[in-house]
């Protein structure tokens, strides 16, 4: 594929045209020049030169000699804060923690090493990952830009991957989804970003901060992509033991040529709780696919509203359970957004949790009812577009619950019962903010949405260059 036509991908890098290494000194000169521009993009918060150089060689030597380890040889790469990567700081967002550098990679950073990645830092997030707009004003971290519009948000918590694949740094970034932080970001940016099943992909060697609602999953510039880090990121790891007992990862139907056969879930009452912008275009979306030959059946998704605080209480509840010592112990290090919430969980009680998976346990039953009609759930994948940044959100923060309630919506109910979701872009406000397009399936039916994902890429019309872009293939 050649690199001009739209955003860089695995594909393009792999075109043979330049080698890993030409690409890895692209990179760096990048990175010295993205966080000079003004504003900064505070993208990839660490990185280091020798490091990238190194795995770059190593990859040119392999296509030198015909002997590459994966379709991913050579690919730049960036893992959220909240991964353990060597040789850098395991800061998760925060002035406190990973006072020294890592020993030991994450899964994935190892997985990715193994494959031939070139791993170029690790990326900016939410602080503890406690939030969904990527706001972060400590003095490691700085808020990372939209590259379609500096003056908005990313999105979070996993902002810096995000920035980074819609900016061009690399076409494949690793986060984690807790509350919706893989998809929000993607969505907000511009790019496809896939929550997998709960325990498919190891998080082993992250940060745990809520152990039942949080799933890994890439961040990338096509479906095509994320299918392709997907298939190496997803098996069973022995030091992980949610993830055990899955089934094996395919890639089936994923190049069939239309959607014949498939039945597509819609909750119109749900579906069309967001901005009217947002709807005319995922209405659209829903159009599209209908008349690729999947029939659309309209559902009723019960309990909604139970399900978004049974979520809340959850993930909040979990976070504050492990971050106890360091609610007590770095209280005044902590953005006073994550205080905030970290404070309002503190006031949950274990009747509360209780309740809350109960209330989940009953949710995974309904699921189950309705998958057993429908192939997957469509909604919108935010309500909105990207909020924008004012001054004092770059030096105090910014909390704005009304925004995280609202963010969330069509993210909680697959964090809160671990089945899987992917975004992808579809279109733009009038304001040249993208909108995204959501797909969920069933638990471990991941194969699905990489099958109906490219049929969501082909009805985006255009893809309009960031404002923010780097060609490291030039």
């Amino acid at each position: 594929g050649s690199c001009n036509k739209g955003p860089i991908s695995v594909l393009s890098c792999r075109s043979g045209k330049l080698t890993p290494s030409q690409v890895a000194k692209n990179i760096i000169a990048v990175l010295e020049d993205c966080d000079k521009s003004t504003p900064p993009l505070r993208a990839i918060v660490q990185w280091d030169r020798e490091q990238i150089m190194l795995m770059a060689e190593a990859s040119t030597t392999r296509y030198r000699n015909k002997c590459t380890l994966s379709y991913l040889d050579g690919i730049p790469v960036c893992l959220k804060e909240d991964f353990k990567v060597v040789p850098y700081h395991h800061r998760v967002g925060t002035v406190y923690l990973g006072t020294e550098p890592e020993t030991e990679d994450a899964t994935v950073a190892k997985k990715l090493r193994e494959a031939g990645a070139i791993i170029i830092g690790v990326s900016n997030m939410q602080e503890l990952g406690s939030g969904t707009t990527g706001c972060n004003p400590n003095r490691y971290h700085k808020t990372p830009r939209n590259p379609y519009k500096p003056d908005h948000f990313t999105g979070g918590s996993s902002s810096g991957p995000a920035a980074a694949v819609a900016a061009g740094l690399c076409p494949v970034a690793i986060g984690t989804d807790g509350g919706g932080s893989v998809r929000i970001p993607a969505s907000f940016c511009g790019v496809v970003g896939l929550k997998g099943t709960f325990g498919r992909i190891s998080p082993h060697g992250c940060l745990p901060l809520s152990y039942s609602t949080v799933s890994v999953g890439p961040i990338c510039t096509s479906v095509a992509d994320a299918a392709i880090v997907y298939s190496i990121l997803a098996e069973p790891d022995p030091l992980y033991p949610y993830g055990l007992k899955q089934p094996k990862a395919t890639l089936s139907n994923m190049c069939a040529p239309d959607l014949k056969g498939l039945k597509l879930g819609v909750d119109w009452t749900f579906f069309k709780a967001c901005d009217a912008e947002v709807l005319s275009i995922c209405e659209k979306a829903v159009e599209h696919l209908q008349s690729l030959g999947a029939s659309v059946v309209e559902l009723s998704l019960p309990e909604m509203e139970e399900v978004r605080v049974a979520h809340i209480i959850c993930i909040l509840g979990e976070m504050r359970d492990f971050l106890q010592p360091d609610f007590n112990k770095h209280f005044h290090e902590m953005n006073l957004d994550t205080r905030a919430s970290l404070a309002l969980a503190s006031q949950f009680t274990a009747l509360d949790y209780i309740t809350a998976n109960r209330q989940r346990t009953r949710t995974m039953r309904f699921l189950r009812e309705i998958f057993s009609t429908v192939d997957c759930i469509l909604t919108p994948a935010v309500p909105c577009t990207a909020p924008r940044i004012y001054e004092s959100d770059l030096s105090t923060g910014s909390s704005d619950l009304y925004f995280t309630v609202r963010s969330m919506r069509f993210m909680q109910l697959g964090n809160l019962t671990g089945i899987p979701g992917l975004v992808v872009p579809v279109g733009y406000s009038t304001a040249g903010l993208p909108i995204g397009f959501q797909v969920m399936a069933k638990w471990w039916d991941e194969a699905v949405l990489l099958r109906i994902g490219p049929k969501l890429e082909e009805f985006r019309y255009q893809t309009k260059k960031p404002s923010i872009y780097y060609d490291i293939l030039a």
